[in-house]
């Protein structure tokens, strides 16, 4: 694999890394009209050592809501199959503008979701890659191209984001063999709303062996649903009265819960009402938002009858009637080389109802609390008729969420501690897959007046973020892939509101840290800033 030995990679950049804080240059006393260009600490994506073609699919400068529209064509120098397809996004912007949230579908599937940092005056530009080999099939073909990236540019928001995104394809070769993907990706047909549930249908090959749903799926796009994880009941009088803070995504196959899973609490680079905060390095996730995943494979049976099924996408704890939530479903479908049928059923069906406990104080003015402790889980199982003889899959799923969310008269502090763990356990046969996430989210916002500047206000923002994994697969006794990777920010940042931007006089600080280790080797890289300065770049391993 290209520069990606790890023990080459960590001795050479841990060399580099002890060197870059004693050679970097003293961070400014507070932020100034320039920032550094935004990194992360996650890793590149591993690419093999083999010939590969760039297909270039958005180059545009976005300025408004119209959507960019292109058509991707294969490379006709690189023909399939691939080793691996990475998507890269290249992005600059300038001068006044708000985080914005953009997606992109290729022949109506989507296969990334972003959000883009604010500017400095001066200009900044970012890199965003993605591995996105699992979409192979859908990108042997001719395919249109959409990418959404909703902006607004006038006299006071003045920043164009100018993005350009290519696809580059790696061919197969001497220890670089073809990626191992489904037999088709599909969207879902005829999508449309219903209150804020998304609905469509999907009409599947009779000869499905394997189906995984793929979600794409944020609280977002202003109002209350960005910031559902404190969110309170309006009898409270909090800002948010979204009601409690517990969200959670099903999938529904013709009308029965299928799949369960948590929703990531993103964090974009204007959240917490701290833009300083993420002065260089974003939260966790914002620029690559990852798909939620569900195994629906004890359904295959049911669905693969040629006839069109319904897929529903409901996020549970919305209040009726609200918006705020984006959802792009997708549908990775492994068919049987040898049948044109398969058959299969249902075998078992457990699905418990939502535990939840909401531990309420407050009215309007008064300081106030929501504790919240939810849990859910499901255990479905069932059977595929296949070429290879019956195939029976059993999905566990168990959700768990804890938030302490309180605040002060006035929301002049806000504080809060939360967890979210979601496991998913799928055995089929004697292997055993595992999937552990852990997020975390502590931390506090003030609000204070200002002791010399009428009207001013002093925002204090400090913050610990966490977005933990672990991956297992087990063939009976033995353990064929354990990995545990885990990505955290701590930062503290503060700055004047209410006064012309010269003088707000913001600071910060953030230290990101991306660690790995388990199959595939280990991986760990910290960067820490001060007011927009990087001050330590370095990696251990």
């Amino acid at each position: 694999m290209r520069a990606r030995s790890v023990a080459l990679v960590s001795l050479s950049v841990l060399l580099l890394g002890w060197l870059s804080p004693a050679t970097a240059a003293p961070p400014p006393p507070e932020f100034g009209s320039d920032y550094a260009d935004p990194r992360t600490p996650a890793p590149p994506v591993a690419v093999p050592n083999t010939r590969h073609c760039s297909v270039e699919i958005v180059r545009h400068g976005f300025r408004n809501f119209d959507p960019y529209t292109s058509t991707y064509t294969p490379p006709a120098d690189c023909r399939g199959p691939w080793s691996k397809v990475v998507l890269r996004m290249n992005g600059s912007v300038k001068g006044v503008q708000f985080d914005r949230l953009g997606h992109i579908t290729i022949g109506g599937v989507g296969v990334f979701r972003t959000s883009t940092p604010e500017p400095s005056t001066d200009g900044i530009s970012w890199q965003v890659e993605k591995d996105i080999s699992s979409y192979s099939p859908l990108l042997r073909s001719t395919q249109p191209v959409v990418m959404e990236l909703g902006n607004v540019v006038d006299d006071t928001y003045t920043g164009v984001l100018d993005i350009t995104v290519t696809l580059d394809f790696y061919v197969t070769g001497r220890g670089a063999p073809a990626a191992r993907t489904a037999s088709a990706v599909l969207p879902l047909q005829d999508q449309r709303r219903e209150d804020s549930d998304l609905v469509g249908t999907a009409t599947l090959p009779r000869n499905t062996t394997r189906l995984l749903g793929e979600i794409y799926v944020t609280g977002s796009g202003g109002g209350c649903e960005e910031f559902w994880d404190t969110s309170a009941p309006a009898s409270t009088g909090y800002s948010c009265p979204d009601g409690s803070p517990y969200r959670e995504v099903e999938v529904l196959v013709d009308g029965k819960v299928a799949g369960i899973a948590l929703p990531y609490p993103y964090i974009y680079t204007g959240g917490w009402s701290n833009p300083y905060s993420w002065r260089p390095s974003p939260a966790p996730r914002a620029f690559d938002i990852k798909p939620l995943m569900y195994d629906l494979t004890p359904f295959a049976g049911l669905v693969s009858d040629g006839k069109p099924h319904e897929f529903r996408v409901h996020v549970a704890g919305v209040p009726a009637g609200q918006s705020g939530w984006f959802t792009v479903p997708n549908l990775h479908v492994w068919t049987d080389a040898h049948l044109k049928q398969t058959r299969g059923a249902l075998t078992s069906y457990s699905v418990a109802p939502l535990t939840k406990s909401d531990e309420v104080t407050g009215s309007s003015g008064a300081p106030g609390s929501v504790l919240t402790k939810a849990s859910r889980s499901l255990k479905i199982s069932g059977y595929v008729d296949t070429s290879a003889g019956r195939i029976r899959t059993t999905v566990e799923r168990s959700l768990a969420n804890t938030s302490d969310h309180a605040w002060e008269a006035g929301e002049s502090r806000d504080t809060l501690d939360a967890t979210w763990r979601d496991v998913s356990t799928v055995t089929t046969g004697a292997r055993v897959d595992r999937v552990e996430l852990n997020y975390g989210k502590n931390g506090y916002l003030s609000f204070l007046p200002n002791a010399t500047i009428p009207d001013g206000y002093d925002v204090i923002t400090d913050l610990d973020l966490a977005d933990r994994s672990r991956t297992t697969t087990r063939l009976g006794p033995l353990v064929l892939a354990d990995r545990h990777t885990e990505e955290t920010y701590d930062g503290r940042a503060t700055w004047i509101y209410n006064v012309p931007r010269d003088q707000r006089h913001a600071t910060g600080t953030q230290t990101v840290r991306y660690r790995a280790h388990g199959t595939g080797g280990c991986y760990d890289h910290t960067l820490t800033a001060v007011n927009g300065t990087y001050t330590e770049d370095y990696y251990r391993c």
